[in-house]
């Protein structure tokens, strides 16, 4: 069984790149990868939250944002220096703001590879 389980939204093209990328990278399985764009999916929270920002879950204990994607990085081999890095709150608070700004232009990301 996976320590990390992922929610992500499949109906954004963004996501649906990243998460694949994420699934070849991630040799050991160690991730749970959840669609949580269909209507019948089973969420922990309100859905339309979850779908807004990354969520994971790293051993039982709920993140969200950067610290969805660092729990991710640490997950995947290639990546886990990154992720142990975003271990230090000054980085992860960096990384989350980055990630806030990102948000505001996602919508025009996702149209731009819808097309």
């Amino acid at each position: 069984m996976a320590n990390l389980i992922i929610w992500y939204d499949g109906a954004c093209p963004l996501c649906v790149r990243e998460i694949a990328l994420m699934r070849r990278l991630d040799w050991n399985r160690g991730i749970d990868f959840q669609d949580i764009a269909p209507d019948t999916a089973t969420c922990p929270l309100d859905r339309q939250l979850m779908l807004a920002r990354l969520h994971a879950s790293e051993n039982g204990v709920m993140l969200s944002g950067a610290a969805a994607f660092a729990a991710m990085w640490r997950t995947v081999p290639l990546l886990k220096p990154l992720g142990w890095l975003a271990k230090n709150p000054v980085i992860l608070d960096i990384l989350e703001r980055l990630y806030v700004r990102f948000l505001k232009i996602r919508p025009r990301l996702q149209k731009l590879l819808a097309q």
